[in-house]
């Protein structure tokens, strides 16, 4: 069997992200998680929230990984990872009424956020939620020092990597009929931002 990948910041937010899930999936059945990783946080919020169907999607070359992670939960309400490039996937008939993603919108170039936005957009159901975990500038600024400082490290691995504000994320959302709704502080200077597909009058 493949050796189970780990990521120790799953480890580190993945309770207080299940916090705010069993609240905003409380009416909730079929998410999408963009970007799954490793799989941790797949299978450790799926066995927590055993009603969702969870979708794992992520770039190839990380299913191995993920799938490794499937088969050491045996869980059936997580299901195998799609490949997905927020870039250039079609999800044609594809719909959910919950969208996921954790700690990805720092580490796309801004183009690829704002299609993270477009495809949730187009695969959400009427209602449904998109809810983004992740460190956010407001105002343009930073939350913290320690913020400020994962930023100038992002930036030198990639340029194109950085915290993004969360202003450029609510205009992203909103040309595909999406509003921000609520905004969880979480431990680490981060948050989880839900956005809400807007419900027909």
């Amino acid at each position: 069997m493949t050796a189970l990948p780990n990521a120790p910041a799953c480890e580190r937010n993945r309770q207080p992200i299940l916090t705010v899930l069993q609240e905003e999936l409380r009416d909730k059945s079929r998410v999408l998680e963009i970007g799954s990783g490793t799989g941790q946080h797949a299978v450790f919020l799926g066995a927590a929230l055993p009603r969702l169907r969870w979708q794992t999607s992520d770039l190839p070359e990380h299913h191995e990984g993920i799938r490794a992670w499937l088969e050491h939960a045996g869980l059936d309400n997580v299901w195998p990872p799609l490949s997905l490039d927020v870039e250039s996937f079609d999800p044609g008939a594809l719909s959910f009424d919950a969208v996921f993603s954790a700690n990805t919108a720092h580490i796309m170039r801004l183009e690829a956020v704002r299609c993270t936005f477009e495809l949730a957009g187009k695969v959400l159901e009427q209602g449904g939620v998109f809810c983004l975990y992740g460190p956010f500038n407001f105002d343009g600024r930073f939350s913290s020092d320690s913020n400020a400082a994962f930023d100038a490290s992002l930036k030198q691995r990639d340029p194109a990597m950085g915290i993004r504000d969360i202003e450029q994320l609510d205009r992203f959302a909103a040309t595909v009929g999406l509003s921000r709704v609520r905004l969880y502080a979480m431990p680490a200077n981060n948050h989880v931002a839900v956005w809400q597909k807007e419900t027909q009058p």
